[in-house]
């Protein structure tokens, strides 16, 4: 009988885990959609040097920019992470530029996120606190675009600086945003539209036509 007990307990933990590892690795994925935001100028001090960034100099020049709201900690901003690296140093060269904007995480945390590396684009600090959550930037734009998700790790929010406005404190009345993860091929189809750069070519597509063709 308790050979039977324990291996119903030993059952049940191992289905707990197992959905547990799963449901920490569900993606959070969202569309690309342009709302209403009255999204503001800030500036927030960047991490490791505390150097003071201000978006709107910051991103004077550009031709598209990312801001992305994170939680270090966060599993779903950590599957994107290599997402938005990836699409930073694709079109980095062409005009495109991220700005991170940690939230809910100590720096330590960031550090650790990083691997005690200076991160690839620049990270600036909103909140280092768990504590913050309803206080920061970063919640009310969410409650405003619609986002329900308790911490809302990543968000991402596109700009065009050329139509950013020049001084006030509003730098734009509507923006690009993602009240999740990016889907990587769309913002990828995104980010060449707004740069002027024409449609990538299916590589995959074309050698499998060319294929096709080729047969007798």
């Amino acid at each position: 009988m308790r050979k039977i007990l324990s291996l119903v307990f030993s059952v049940i933990f191992t289905l707990t885990a197992v959905a547990a590892v799963g449901a920490s690795d569900t993606h959070e994925y969202a569309p690309i959609q342009e709302k209403k935001i009255n999204y503001k100028d800030w500036t927030f001090k960047r991490l490791g040097t505390g150097e003071p960034v201000n978006l709107r100099e910051w991103a004077r020049g550009k031709k598209l920019v990312l801001v992305v709201y994170l939680a270090p900690w966060c599993n779903n901003w950590k599957m994107e992470a290599p997402v938005v690296e990836r699409l930073y140093a694709k079109y980095k060269e062409q005009g495109f530029d991220v700005i991170g904007v940690s939230n809910y995480g100590t720096e330590r945390d960031q550090q650790i996120h990083f691997k005690d590396k200076t991160p690839p684009y620049t990270v600036v600090i909103e909140s280092d606190t768990r504590e913050a959550r309803d206080q920061t930037t970063h919640y009310a734009y969410r409650q405003l675009t619609g986002d329900a998700r308790k911490w809302g790790s990543p968000y991402n929010i596109f700009l065009m600086p050329s139509k950013l406005k020049h001084d006030g404190d509003v730098l734009t009345e509507k923006a690009w945003i993602t009240n999740g993860e990016l889907v990587e091929d769309e913002a990828e189809k995104f980010i060449r539209k707004h740069l002027g750069l024409k449609e990538e070519k299916n590589e995959k597509k074309e050698k499998s036509d060319e294929k096709v063709a080729s047969q007798p």
